[in-house]
C-alpha cells in the first residue's frame, strides 16, 4: 500500500508556492508515466522534467511513490467532492462522467498504474474518497428524508450506504475500462444513478 510522508491520506494544507511546485512535479510524473514504465522512472528524470531541485523535492516527498500517491489524492480528492464544490442541484450523487471522461483521456496513465502494481492502491484510495462525496451528496439529497437537526452538526460519518454506492461506481469503472470504454462516460453516469436510488429506494 502506498503511504503518504506523514503516514496520513489527509492532503496537508499548503501554499500557493508550494501547490505550483507539486502541480509541476504531478504534471512531470504523469507525462512520465505515458512514455516509459514506472519502475524506469526515477526522482531526476521528474527533476529534470519539472526543472524543480532535488532539495526541493525531498523537502515534499520521499520518493517518485509518494509523489505517485499525492497525485491520486489530489486527483480523487477534487473528483469525489466536485458536486458539492460546485452545489450542482441534481440528483447526481457522484460525478460519474466528469470522472469517467478524465479517466477516458488518461488511459495511458491508468494502465501504468496496473503495470507498476499500484492500480489497486488507486481503487482502495477511491473507496474512501467517493463514500465519503457520497455520504455527503446523500444527506443534502431532498429525495431522501433529512437528516434530524441533531445528526446535522455531527462530524461525517460513512455510513453502510455510502461505502457500498462508492464500491459499485468503482466496480463499473473497472468493468467499462475492461470492456474498451465502449458506453459514453453519460451512459455509465445514467446507469449509476439508475442502480443507486433503485437500491435507495
Amino acid at each position: 500500500m502506498l503511504r503518504s510522508k506523514s503516514g496520513s491520506r489527509k492532503r496537508r494544507k499548503v501554499d500557493a508556492r508550494t501547490l505550483r511546485t507539486h502541480n509541476r512535479l504531478g504534471t512531470a510524473l504523469m507525462e512520465l508515466m505515458q512514455q516509459r514504465p514506472f519502475a524506469s522512472i526515477t526522482v531526476q528524470h521528474v527533476l529534470d522534467r519539472a526543472a524543480v531541485g532535488r532539495s526541493t523535492f525531498y523537502l515534499h516527498f520521499t520518493n517518485k511513490s509518494d509523489l505517485l500517491l499525492s497525485q491520486l489524492e489530489f486527483f480523487l480528492e477534487t473528483m469525489s467532492s466536485d458536486l458539492t464544490r460546485s452545489k450542482e442541484e441534481s440528483d447526481r450523487i457522484a460525478p460519474v462522467a466528469e470522472m469517467f471522461t478524465h479517466i477516458a483521456a488518461a488511459q495511458k496513465v491508468y494502465h501504468a498504474l496496473g503495470d507498476c502494481g499500484r492500480l489497486n492502491d488507486f481503487y482502495d484510495l477511491a473507496q474512501g474518497y467517493f463514500a465519503r462525496g457520497i455520504e455527503q451528496r446523500l444527506r443534502a439529497s431532498k429525495r431522501l428524508a433529512p437528516p434530524s437537526p441533531r445528526a446535522a452538526g455531527l462530524p461525517l460519518k460513512l455510513t453502510a450506504r455510502s461505502v457500498a454506492l462508492a464500491g459499485c461506481l468503482l466496480a463499473l469503472l473497472r468493468w467499462w475500462i475492461e470492456r474498451g470504454c465502449k458506453e459514453s462516460p453519460r451512459e455509465m453516469d445514467s446507469l449509476f444513478h439508475r442502480l443507486a436510488w433503485r437500491g435507495l429506494r
